[in-house]
C-alpha cells in the first residue's frame, strides 16, 4: 500500500520579533517588515507525513504553500527533510485573505494538483493568526473527514479495499484514539514529534530549486546560473499556481472573499513606572511578600 498525501505548510512571521511597523494600516500583517520562518506546528505536520513515506514504499509527499515569491522557501525546506516536492500557490488575488478565503484557495489547490489524495495534513494553527480555523475548513470545503489535534499517527491500514487511519488527539483531561477512513484531513499539535532534520545529500540535490515567482522581472531559467541544471533536472522548477491556474473564483479569494475585517490594531508597550531593587535579605523578601499582600496582587 502506498499513499498519497499533501502537506500544508506556511511560512508566517517571526512573532518574537514584532514591531510597531508589523502591521499595514489595513489591519493585516506587513510580512516585509519581519524575518520569515516555517511555521513551527507544520513542522511536526511534515514529520507525520515523512513517518508515513519511511513505512510506505511508493508513498509521496507534495507541500503546498500559500504566498509571495519567498515563501517557496518553505517548500525546499520540506524537500530538504524528506518531502518528494510542491507547490506554490502564488498571485496578487490572494493577497490579505483571512481563514475563509486561505482554505478556499488551498482546497481548490488540492482538486487541482492532487484529487486523489490520501492524507492531507497540516500544523494545528500558524503563529500569525492562532485560529485553528484552516485545517477543519479545508476539510469542511473538501468535505472530508478530519481529526484535529493530533498527537501521532498510530497505524494506517487498508481493510477490504478501505484506507483507514488511526491516530491520537489531545483532549482536556487526557488522549483520545480515533479511526476515520481515507481521505482524512489531519491537524498536528506542536507536542507531536519534532520534525527530522535537514538531510545532508537532499539539501546539496535540492539547493538551487525555484519557482518562477522568485526569478528576477523578465527572467528565464534560461539565464540563470547553472542554466543546464534546470533543463537536466526538471525537479529543480517547483510548481507554482494561480487563481486562474485552479480555476478559484475571485470573488472568494484574497480580501474579497474574507468576511473577517481588523477595526483596530494597537501596539502596546509595557513600560515600569517605578522599580526597586531588592538583595536577597530575609528583611527585604518579607517586605516585598507583605507589599503584594496589601495591593492585593497575590494571596
Amino acid at each position: 500500500m502506498s499513499l498519497k498525501i499533501v502537506v500544508l505548510a506556511k511560512q508566517v512571521p517571526d512573532t518574537r520579533n514584532v514591531g510597531p511597523d508589523a502591521m499595514t494600516p489595513e489591519g493585516t500583517i506587513n510580512r516585509s517588515a519581519l524575518p520569515a520562518i516555517f511555521n513551527p506546528e507544520d513542522l511536526n505536520a511534515l514529520e507525520q507525513a515523512l513517518r508515513l513515506k519511511d513505512q510506505f514504499p511508493g508513498t509521496t509527499v507534495t507541500v503546498i504553500t500559500m504566498g509571495p515569491g519567498r515563501a517557496a522557501e518553505v517548500i525546499r525546506e520540506a524537500m530538504y527533510r524528506g518531502a518528494d516536492g510542491g507547490y506554490l500557490l502564488t498571485d496578487r488575488a490572494f493577497a490579505g485573505a483571512d481563514t475563509l478565503a486561505t482554505s478556499y484557495a488551498l482546497a481548490t489547490a488540492i482538486k487541482h494538483v492532487c484529487p486523489d489524495v490520501d492524507l492531507i495534513i497540516g500544523g494545528r494553527q500558524a503563529i500569525d493568526g492562532d485560529t485553528a480555523q484552516v485545517g477543519p475548513q479545508v476539510a469542511e470545503k473538501l468535505g472530508l473527514n478530519q481529526i484535529t489535534y493530533v498527537e501521532g499517527v498510530k497505524e494506517v491500514k487498508e481493510v477490504k479495499g478501505v484506507k483507514e487511519v488511526i491516530a491520537t488527539r489531545h483532549i482536556d483531561g487526557g488522549v483520545e484514539t480515533v479511526e476515520s477512513p481515507l481521505p482524512c484531513v489531519l491537524t498536528v499539535n506542536g507536542s507531536a514529534a519534532p520534525c527530522r532534520p535537514r538531510n545532508v545529500k537532499r539539501v546539496m540535490k535540492y539547493k538551487r530549486c525555484l519557482a518562477p515567482m522568485e526569478l528576477a522581472p523578465d527572467t528565464t531559467f534560461a539565464e540563470l546560473p547553472y542554466a543546464e541544471q534546470y533543463e537536466k533536472k526538471p525537479y529543480l522548477k517547483l510548481g507554482q499556481l494561480t487563481c486562474a491556474d485552479v480555476n478559484a473564483d475571485l470573488q472568494q479569494c484574497g480580501l474579497a472573499g474574507s468576511p473577517t475585517k481588523v477595526k483596530n490594531v494597537e501596539n502596546i508597550v509595557f513600560k515600569a513606572k517605578e522599580s526597586k531593587v531588592l538583595s536577597g535579605s530575609d528583611e527585604d523578601v518579607n517586605g516585598l511578600i507583605k507589599e503584594l499582600l496589601n495591593d492585593r496582587l497575590i494571596g
